[in-house]
């Protein structure tokens, strides 16, 4: 990795200095689902390689999207004040986590002992000289990482007007030693001769923080994680039970807050499912209003929980989790089983009005409809079998949306032919004994 604090600026790998590196890996054309092969090397490196860590960061852009920029979907946060203790906290956390099934690179990402040294100035020694703290520390940060911050200058070019940044810094080879740092010398305007730093300060090894994460002012240690060969969901109710398990080890004027991926999937689920419910329920009141009547569209929704249970038993026979575009299947899947379902009832209505029997009426409209719900059903079913499949590069992604619908709509077209002209009999034959009761209660008043 690039020393330059600039090239991490615009990395959002997690990578936090020189000790960590970015491997891209480019696959061939047709080549397998990318996660057998993240599963294969998750396996193997640390075995060939012991001592580093790896870990496989979402490549594509969706995944990075969806988790917020962070470089892995599950992001769990220690924020407060005493960052020594959310250290020793995190440590505790990420043993568990690492145990729970279906959870690979588990890490913490900030590294507390990078080494460092600690230049400490004697401002009585520095005073004799006439330096101050701060003309040492603008010596020490334009021989160290340059003038852009302390004096930026500007070369502006007349032959094509465009101003350049130029900044002076000591090659970085030639202070290579803790002599090298020693001898350095400190300038400053109006100081004649340039003092050493080793002989104003006195330099020690010691620790600190790679990099300085904060949410809200507060410290934090970030625990990353990805789920591997299990769904988001059930992991991260393993995650939350963990931290609840271990809620008496946070320290004191500490939280614990889990985000990334999990918060949206989260919001988008329930965002979804209430677009589920809010789609059948506008179905029936625009129906009702078209068929002037509440108990029909009523007989034309009954096709729908037999939608929902075709799309729970294919995405279970598929061994598909249930994820957005699956969601989005399912909204699809309504819209398509309901329009089947309202062929059938508007043309038994019409029999139903001629011939006055609702069983005769349920027998035609299931027979006579028959042949357009089906080519309607498997011009859908045949139109999503090539996403269902997950064929081509990133197939997998969109996969559960066609395999969502393709479930819904054989279940919903069987409920349909089948189903749904049974209840249309029921619910007419009951109207028509209502009906036909009513009159003679009249006559004997």
């Amino acid at each position: 990795m690039p020393i330059s604090g600039i090239n991490m600026t615009y990395n959002n790998t997690g990578v936090i200095g020189p000790q960590d590196g970015d491997i891209q890996v480019k696959l061939k054309e047709d080549h397998r689902p990318t996660d057998e092969y993240v599963q294969a090397l998750r396996e193997q490196l640390p075995r060939m390689f012991p001592g580093i860590s790896f870990a496989f960061l979402p490549a594509d852009i969706v995944s990075q999207i969806l988790n917020f920029g962070a470089p892995a979907p599950i992001d769990l946060q220690v924020r407060g004040a005493d960052v020594n203790a959310n250290f020793a906290y995190a440590n505790k956390l990420l043993s568990r986590i690492r145990r729970i099934p279906g959870i690979a690179d588990a890490r913490i990402q900030q590294s507390p002992n990078s080494p460092s040294f600690n230049i400490d100035v004697d401002r009585t020694r520095a005073q004799y000289v006439g330096l101050t703290e701060r003309d040492v520390t603008n010596s020490l940060v334009v021989n160290l990482a340059g003038s852009s911050q302390v004096a930026p200058t500007y070369y502006l070019n007349p032959d094509n007007g465009v101003s350049y940044s130029i900044v002076m810094q000591t090659p970085q080879y030639q202070i290579d030693s803790l002599s090298a740092l020693q001898t350095l010398p400190i300038t400053a305007p109006g100081v004649s001769q340039s003092p050493i730093l080793g002989g104003i300060a006195d330099i020690t090894r010691s620790t600190s923080s790679a990099v300085v994460s904060q949410y809200d002012i507060q410290s934090l240690v970030q625990i990353y994680a990805t789920p591997q060969g299990r769904d988001l969901g059930a992991v991260a109710a393993d995650v939350r039970a963990v931290i609840a398990d271990t809620v008496k080890d946070v320290p004191k004027g500490s939280s614990v807050a889990l985000l990334g991926q999990v918060q949206t999937m989260e919001s988008a689920f329930s965002g979804l499912l209430f677009g589920l419910l809010a789609a059948v329920v506008l179905i029936y009141l625009l129906i009702v209003v078209n068929f002037q009547s509440w108990s029909d569209p009523f007989v034309i929704i009954t096709a729908l929980p037999a939608a929902l249970a075709g799309i729970v038993w294919m995405l279970f026979t598929t061994q598909t989790t249930l994820s957005v575009p699956a969601l989005t299947g399912a909204i699809m899947c309504m819209g398509v089983a309901t329009a089947n379902s309202v062929l059938v009832i508007s043309f038994a209505r019409e029999r139903y009005e001629e011939l006055g029997d609702p069983v005769a009426a349920a027998l035609e409209a299931g027979f006579v409809r028959f042949r357009p719900v089906l080519m309607t059903a498997l011009a859908m079913i045949i139109g999503m079998t090539p996403m269902a499949l997950g064929l081509g590069e990133g197939g997998e992604q969109n996969a559960p949306l066609g395999r969502a619908v393709i479930g819904g709509l054989i279940f919903a077209t069987i409920a349909t032919l089948m189903f749904v002209p049974v209840v249309f009999s029921m619910v007419h034959k009951k109207q028509g004994a209502k009906a036909a009761a009513s009159p003679e209660t009249s006559h004997a008043h």
